[in-house]
Formats: structure tokens, C-alpha cells, sequence
């Protein structure tokens, strides 16, 4: 494989640290928005949760894309960036008063509604504010997508949205509150879903809702189908830009959409995670009786998602020129979880080699922790480091 890092300029940079490389998030927006040409009522909004490192939300930002919040912080660092309120959606089941009135200060796009509770809530500190506000009903499909448990969302013992049997009792609630302005429906199934069969289910429950809603005398304007495409992670150059096209082909195929109507997407991962790769050096190449461990100055504190999800990420020794040897590749954490892979094939490694953890740019850095008191990871971009 071709050397796709600057180690010369690693050699100066104290390790872990992020490297984000730009070109690529460009590549990925450009093809993104290319997309979307011949889908003129299709909008995009960023998952700031995946990855809110101020340098890629102003990439993202000036390319014109909206903003998927799930707290006030984010609903700040979309503001901060550039991204219009008018483009903020803002989901969790959690939403408190403090946070509510902040997007009712900025006049936010949509509040993603999911319980009665948070509904009257938002009504009452509307009504406060001598406002209204603009919400959509998170329904939950309980739709079993094909991902792991831990980034399901769409299930009926998920703790999201309302179950779609209470709709009934949804539309008297939303058509009896008068600081609310009903805008549409939001679904999300989950995350890293490459069965485009996922998505074909998800635009049925959605055509039935939307029936249902305008049939009872409330038009919908806005439909939201949350994001969750996958991406490669065994392949992070080859699959470097996820499958656009076909993804919203399936919705343009499968979802009923009139003239009057916007359909939004929450996308996340599919956006930033090939960008990213996790920057580490070998601390020591520990010899046991049975294995041999390549020891990181990176930990689960840097990287959680092996250790929290089993999750599977590329790791590569870029500094390496020798054969391979397998090695479980480990960090300095005091956690038996804290390890990024066994059985994992790399070039001989040795103290002080750099050891590249692909696709870590979603939910990397911004899962990341002090645990164990060591220190946040820092990142830097290609044109960083020109």
C-alpha cells in the first residue's frame, strides 16, 4: 500500500492525535452535493455528533449543509460554525428546559419531538416566549435494522421516538396545543446499515404515516429519515466514499414525496469517518506466551468504539517496511477492554513505529475522554501540517 501519511512531519507531533484529511471530507461533500442535483427537495443536515472538531463543522458548513443537533452544545457549535438556525434540526429524548429555550431563541428549523411529555414542554416554553415552535413527531418504527444492538434505534425497546400505534392519540395532542407548528415526521433505524432493504422498509412505515397524518387534516411539509449509512471499514481506500447515489435512490424509489414536500437526511458517519485516522506510536512490542502485543500510547479513552461496540477499524503500520507478523494490537489503559484488535496483521513492528487506526473520524474524537486522567487527544488536518 502506498503511503497515504506525512510521517516526516509526524516525527514532530506529540502522540495520539487526530489526522483529518480535508482533500478527502471535500471529495466526499462534493459528491454529496452532486447527489443531490437530481434530488432538488432532498436536504442534508450533519450529525454534529459524529465528529464537531471546529476545523471539519467549517468545511461542512460552508458547503451549505444544515445541522442534526442532539444537545445546546451542538446547537452552539452549528451557530459558531456558520450553519443557519434556519437549517438546525434538533433530536434526543432528553431535550431540558434550558436547552429548549435556547433553540427557541435562535427560531431553530424543527424540534424532532419524541414523547407527549417533551411536546407539552416545548408548548408550555413557547407559550412563555410568546412564540411557537416548529416540531416533527419522532416516530419509532420498530424496525430491526441490520447493525448491532448498541446503534439501533428504530426497535419498540428503543428508547426512541413514540411508538407508531399512539398516532391516534398524536395528532389530538399536536391539533390541541397552541404554541405549536406541526411541520412533519422523523424516523431514524440506526447506524452503519449497508441493507438498502433497511431503508426501503423505513420509507413504507413512512408513506402510511404521512397518509394517515393527511388524512386526518394535518399536511405534512417536512419528512425526516434520520441517516445510518454505513461505510467500509475494511476498506477504508477503496471504499473511501460511501454509495451516495444508491441511497437516495432507494428513498426517490420506494418514498412517496409531492411537490410541496422536503425530505431531510441526518448524515453523520457516511460524511466523516474515512477522513479520520487515529495517529498513535508503539510504546513496546510486549513478548508472551502465546502472542506477542504491540502496546499504543493511544487507549480507549482516545478511540472507544472496539472497546465499547466490538467495533472493527484498520489498523496499519506506516512506518514498517518489514513482512508481517500478527500481533493484538492494545493501549496503556487499565482495562482489559482497552484494545483495538487480536490477531491484527502487521508489518513487523517495532518501539516508536506509527500505527494508523482507520476510519476513525466519526465518533472518534468526539467520544473521546480523560479517563485515567490522560490527556484529550489533539488533532491537526493535512493542510495543518503543509
Amino acid at each position: 500500500m502506498a503511503n497515504i501519511f506525512p510521517i516526516e512531519k509526524f516525527d514532530k507531533l506529540e502522540t495520539p492525535f487526530y489526522y483529518y484529511d480535508t482533500h478527502l471530507l471535500r471529495r466526499t461533500l462534493n459528491t454529496i452535493k452532486d447527489e443531490l442535483k437530481s434530488h432538488p427537495q432532498y436536504e442534508v443536515h450533519y450529525a454534529i455528533k459524529a465528529n464537531a472538531n471546529p476545523a471539519i463543522l467549517d468545511i461542512i458548513s460552508k458547503c451549505g449543509f444544515g445541522a442534526d443537533c442532539v444537545s445546546g452544545g451542538e446547537i452552539e457549535a452549528a451557530i459558531k460554525a456558520g450553519i443557519p438556525a434556519s437549517k438546525i434540526a434538533y433530536a434526543g429524548v432528553g431535550k431540558t428546559d434550558r436547552e429548549i429555550m435556547l433553540a427557541l431563541e435562535h427560531n431553530i428549523m424543527c424540534f424532532n419531538v419524541e414523547s407527549f411529555e417533551e411536546l407539552e414542554i416545548i408548548n408550555m416554553l413557547a407559550g412563555e416566549k410568546k412564540t411557537t415552535a416548529n416540531v416533527a413527531i419522532r416516530f419509532n418504527p420498530d424496525i430491526k435494522a441490520h447493525t448491532i444492538d448498541n446503534i439501533a434505534t428504530g426497535k419498540k425497546e428503543n428508547k426512541f421516538g413514540i411508538a407508531i400505534d399512539m398516532i391516534d392519540e398524536v395528532i389530538e395532542e399536536v391539533k390541541s396545543l397552541g404554541n405549536i407548528n406541526f411541520k412533519g415526521i422523523h424516523l431514524h433505524i440506526g447506524s452503519q446499515i449497508l441493507e438498502m432493504e433497511d431503508f426501503v422498509k423505513l420509507s413504507s412505515t413512512v408513506n402510511t404515516l404521512v397518509e394517515t397524518f393527511e388524512s386526518k387534516g394535518l399536511p405534512i411539509s417536512d419528512i425526516n429519515v434520520g441517516g445510518g449509512l454505513g461505510i467500509d471499514y475494511s476498506d477504508p481506500d477503496f471504499g473511501a466514499v460511501p454509495d451516495f447515489k444508491s441511497y437516495f435512490n432507494v428513498f426517490k424509489q420506494n418514498l412517496k414525496l409531492n411537490e410541496r414536500q422536503k425530505l431531510h437526511f441526518e448524515l453523520g458517519r457516511s460524511i466523516v469517518a474515512q477522513c479520520g485516522t487515529l495517529i498513535s506510536r508503539v510504546t513496546y512490542v510486549k513478548r508472551a506466551p502465546i502472542k506477542e502485543f504491540v502496546i499504543l500510547d493511544a487507549g480507549m479513552n482516545d478511540l472507544v468504539r472496539p472497546a465499547m461496540y466490538k467495533a472493527y477499524h484498520k489498523i496499519e503500520n506506516i512506518s514498517s517496511p518489514y513482512e508481517p507478523k500478527c500481533y493484538d494490537v492494545v493501549g496503556p489503559v487499565c482495562e482489559s477492554s482497552d484494545v483495538f484488535g487480536k490477531d491484527i496483521m502487521l508489518n513487523e513492528t517495532h518501539r516508536g513505529d506509527f500505527i494508523a487506526i482507520r476510519s476513525a473520524g466519526a465518533y472518534g474524537e468526539s467520544m473521546a475522554s480523560t479517563y485515567n486522567l490522560r490527556k484529550l487527544p489533539l488533532s491537526y488536518t493535512d493542510t495543518d501540517l503543509q
